[in-house]
């Protein structure tokens, strides 16, 4: 769990003593804002309530590792598309094939499939590049789908105490004559309601990031891939395509002139 979130907890947790006071039978009665939102008058309703709390750290903590994982300078390293940029430019097939092979990002595992398909010709590099592109999206979009879930299941947690602060307080009503003293009922309608609001805290951010997190992969992935192609279209035999220079800093591949000649040779050759 993020250090910043415990903090921001600890100090949540310091402040909210501050309490509420009202008046019945002049009787006066300071509630603290801790007992309204993270204390139930039923211990069914604090459990969960605390476990909503808990899915919310979780998803907080899961949602900025998805955020630091699937960045595009992880994905796809400006410096693995310089470097295999150069060893192309420079003919290095086999230095290229280790290099991208040990890469761990998703820019090199394309580059390392389609290299290592080099000697089946250009279209099983471009089939091979794509397979993985594939594969590995969706590998990628499993672990994201886990925010979706919460973010559909932590409402119907909600809606749970809802319906069950509700029977409490009807229970309530039947048990006193149909005339209740107000504050007899307020205990299941504030379980129904904190649960409510705590089911909703959770399942809003993470549908949030669940699409933004979904859609930046997307783009991502779809960038990468098209770098990698970028990168092996020396290897197309027409001679007409990009050399190995084509491919900027930033992933995105650039025209440049022809060279008039055939492909270069292919690793083993």
């Amino acid at each position: 769990m993020p250090r910043q979130f415990i903090a921001a907890l600890t100090l949540l947790l310091v402040l909210l003593p501050a309490g509420v006071t009202w008046a019945e039978d002049d009787t006066v009665v300071t509630e603290s804002l801790f007992q309204r939102f993270f204390i139930s008058a039923d211990i069914l309703g604090t459990i969960i309530i605390w476990t909503l709390l808990l899915l919310s750290a979780v998803t907080v903590a899961f949602i900025i590792k998805l955020l630091l994982d699937y960045r595009q300078a992880t994905l796809i390293p400006p410096e693995t598309v310089e470097q295999l940029e150069m060893m192309l430019q420079e003919k290095r097939y086999r230095e290229a094939i280790e290099a991208a092979g040990n890469d761990s990002s998703y820019l090199g595992k394309l580059v390392s499939a389609g290299l290592n398909e080099a000697s089946n010709g250009y279209p099983a590099m471009e089939r091979a590049i794509q397979e993985v592109a594939d594969a590995e999206t969706t590998k990628m979009l499993r672990p994201v789908e886990v925010l979706n879930v919460i973010g559909n299941i932590s409402p119907m947690m909600g809606l749970f105490g809802t319906v069950y602060g509700m029977i409490l307080a009807f229970q309530k009503l039947v048990e006193l004559g149909g005339q209740p003293d107000p504050a007899e009922l307020a205990g299941g309608i504030s379980t129904a309601l904190v649960t409510t609001f705590w089911g909703l805290v959770v399942a809003m951010p993470a549908l949030l990031f669940y699409a933004v997190i979904r859609n930046k992969l997307d783009a991502t992935t779809t960038e990468g891939m098209m770098t990698a192609e970028g990168l092996i279209r020396p290897f197309k035999p027409s001679g007409g395509g990009r050399k190995p220079g084509a491919v900027a800093k930033g992933g995105k591949a650039s025209p440049q002139p022809s060279g008039g000649g055939g492909a270069p040779p292919l690793p083993g050759e």
